[in-house]
């Protein structure tokens, strides 16, 4: 039975037991831990570096009050920029391009950041609902348009995360396997194909990195409009 393009993004199983968990958990297991010695050694101290400065640049622009979000979201961008990087390995699965994955990430975190605004500062928060200086006439119609954009953030970042993976996925797919048709009845071809099919990888892991750091960083600008 002919295999349809959307089969790789099926959650594994064995013995009809979904692996989900067991491919969300993994990513954690290959990070280095930090020993208690004095020294560290050089993968774990460039971890705890590059950790580091990310977090600085990331809580940069936000209040003291959205430093305690740092350690949530420096993990949550190592958990993404790790899933998505594993996904493009050969026969292994990429939880993030499910959307029910990524909108349970969003989801929660979009409603926290609103419900600290809405419990610290109620009138900054509702401010945002209505641009100052608003004629009166226009007032009902933008505070419905500010409401659904508002509703429609968290949506928008579980999409864009599912549908840039998935599309990339997508595309290497059909390029291997034009290249594998292609290589006994056409060498020139398939060889061309195979050199973009290279710069394609090299573009998907760019955008498993990108899309990682978007996420996060989308997270820390709704957060610095509540704290």
């Amino acid at each position: 039975m002919a295999m349809s393009f959307f089969d790789q993004f099926e959650s594994p199983s064995y013995l009809t037991i979904p692996l989900f968990v067991i491919a969300v958990a993994l990513p954690w297991v290959m990070y280095p831990n930090p020993t208690p010695r004095w020294l560290n050694s050089r993968l774990v101290t460039i971890q705890g570096w590059l950790i580091n400065r990310f977090t600085k640049q990331l809580m940069l622009p936000l209040n003291l009050g959205g430093h305690k979000w740092a350690l949530l979201l420096a993990s949550l961008m190592l958990f993404l920029i790790t899933t998505n990087m594993l996904g493009l390995l050969p026969y292994t699965f990429t939880p993030t391009t499910q959307l029910s994955l990524n909108m349970g990430l969003a989801v929660p975190l979009w409603l926290a950041t609103v419900i600290i605004g809405m419990r610290n500062q109620p009138t900054k928060t509702l401010g945002h609902l209505l641009p100052e200086g608003t004629p009166i006439p226009l007032i009902p119609i933008l505070i419905i348009i500010e409401t659904i954009s508002l509703f429609i953030r968290p949506l928008a970042l579980g999409v864009r995360l599912t549908a840039n993976l998935t599309a990339g996925h997508l595309l290497i797919q059909l390029m291997s396997t034009a290249v594998f048709v292609l290589l006994p009845l056409m060498p020139t071809v398939a060889f061309m194909t195979a050199t973009v099919l290279f710069l394609l990888t090299l573009l998907e892991v760019a955008v498993a990195m990108i899309q990682a750091y978007v996420f996060v960083l989308l997270l820390s600008l709704y957060l610095q409009e509540n704290v």
